[in-house]
């Protein structure tokens, strides 16, 4: 699907058309972190993935989870939207979901597909600054966060933004 044009009274108008992404906190019965190892990129993960036209973001990661892990999985509330601008694609927003913690047979049911991901393990917390781009460490502990929250949060590159003058 392409990307609809711009009404006329739109077309001069210089706005935002963020790339969105869309990933799940999943933890295990021990507190470690769900994360995939993409084949594409460097780093661990959350599983997830780009949010296509038409889909929210919510819709969007419950399909990545199946195609990636091949089986479906809870994903439940907001945690994080993260604004992360890029060199290559420009603006992104990425939002992060709490999966919940997963039972030892929904972990054992994990596959991945060996060409887009590699693997799928749980890792303590404690290593993801070792597992994980900088930015997506800083996002993931700002999602750990806010489980505990009763709402999610807004981040700019990955570290909670709190607004001057609040």
């Amino acid at each position: 699907m392409t990307q609809p044009s711009l009404p006329e009274w739109a077309q001069g108008l210089r706005m935002a058309r963020p790339v969105m992404g869309s990933g799940v906190l999943y933890r295990d019965g021990s507190d470690r972190l769900v994360l995939v190892k993409p084949s594409y990129k460097e780093g661990w993960d959350l599983p997830g993935g780009i949010v296509e036209p038409g889909e929210s973001p919510h819709q969007a990661v419950c399909r990545e989870v199946v195609e990636e892990l091949g089986t479906a999985l809870p994903v439940g509330r907001l945690l994080v939207v993260d604004w992360a601008p890029d060199d290559v694609v420009g603006d992104k927003l990425l939002w992060v979901f709490d999966g919940g913690v997963l039972a030892d047979a929904q972990l054992a049911a994990l596959r991945v597909d060996g060409e887009e991901l590699l693997d799928a393990a749980a890792h303590p917390a404690a290593d993801l600054e070792a597992l994980c781009p900088p930015r997506l460490a800083r996002r993931i502990r700002t999602a750990m966060a806010a489980l505990d929250a009763v709402d999610g949060v807004y981040a700019e590159l990955g570290a909670p933004f709190d607004a001057p003058g609040r």
